[in-house]
Formats: C-alpha cells, structure tokens, sequence
C-alpha cells in the first residue's frame, strides 16, 4: 500500500518551518501532498494560486512532493487523494494542544487517517507565517524566514507609527 502523506496548511506563507518538515519527512512517505486549505477564519495575504505555483517551483526537483489547493473539511481531501496520513510540525506545546484536538476530530471523520507529527527542528521553532507576514507588512526583511522571494505588499499599513 502506498504511503500518502499530506501536509495541510494555509501556507501564507510557506515557511523554512514547513520546507524543513516537507524535506524531513520525505524518507518516510512515498508521496507528499502539500495541501493548501482555506481557513475560513484567516484573510489571506498571498493568493493561494500563487502560493501552490511558489510551493511547486521549491519541489521541482523532488519526484514525491506535490502542491495544490483545496476546499473543505481536511480529512475529506485526504479520502479524496488516498491518503492516509496528515503530516504536521509541532513547534512547541501550544501547538500540540491544537493540533491534538483537529488529529482527534480528522480521525473521527476518516477512521483511517492518522497524525504524524513532527517536531520543529530547534532553530526553526520561533518562525510563524503571522509573524513573516506582520514583518513583510512593514517593509521588513523576510528573507532568512522563508524558502523564496516575496516582493513588499502594494499599500504598506502606514498604522504602525500611530
């Protein structure tokens, strides 16, 4: 049986973190699925058509890495592509605890999907994309948080001074 993971997110951006956790994680699966979802309680800030083309361009060179988009509840996409494992990173214990209870609610949806969780690598774990895009908003150098360019937003909330 083929081994499908997939690594559902909103991505916006896809971090160091998140590529650190594709790349890890690909001696263990025989094929990875970067799943882009729309959070209905996040307001995007890169399109997800671009950021599926972003994710795609960083992979081009691994066979078992793929990028696309999708609507709806997790654990149906999974069905949907056969997979049977979500891939998730972990940087510390609050995270656990939201990512324990989606596994938990994904695993009552689908009876034959299961978590892997992996842990942040160490110099990773202080990176958010709330964070990157908070610093990108106000001209700040994003850079050595994640795996590609991104060009300053078109109209920079001048908020910060007042």
């Amino acid at each position: 049986m083929k081994r499908i993971a997939i690594f559902p997110g909103s991505f916006d951006p896809f971090t160091n973190g998140h590529y650190d956790i594709v790349k890890r994680s690909i001696g263990l699966f025989d094929e990875i699925i970067i799943a882009i979802g729309n959070n209905s309680s996040k307001q995007r800030y890169l399109p997800v058509e671009q950021m599926v083309q972003i994710i795609t361009d960083i992979f081009k060179a691994e066979e078992k890495v793929s990028a696309r988009s999708y609507k709806g509840l997790t654990a149906e996409f999974a069905k949907s592509v056969g997979a049977n494992y979500l891939l998730r990173g972990l940087r510390n214990t609050t995270d656990f605890e939201y990512e324990n209870t989606i596994a938990q609610a994904n695993r009552h949806l689908n009876k034959d999907l299961e978590t892997v969780f992996l842990i942040t690598s160490p110099h990773l774990a202080a990176i958010s994309s709330s964070i990157i895009r908070e610093i990108q908003t106000y001209g700040g150098n994003v850079d050595d948080f994640i795996p590609f360019r991104i060009s300053p937003p078109a109209n920079k909330n001048e908020s910060q001074t007042q």
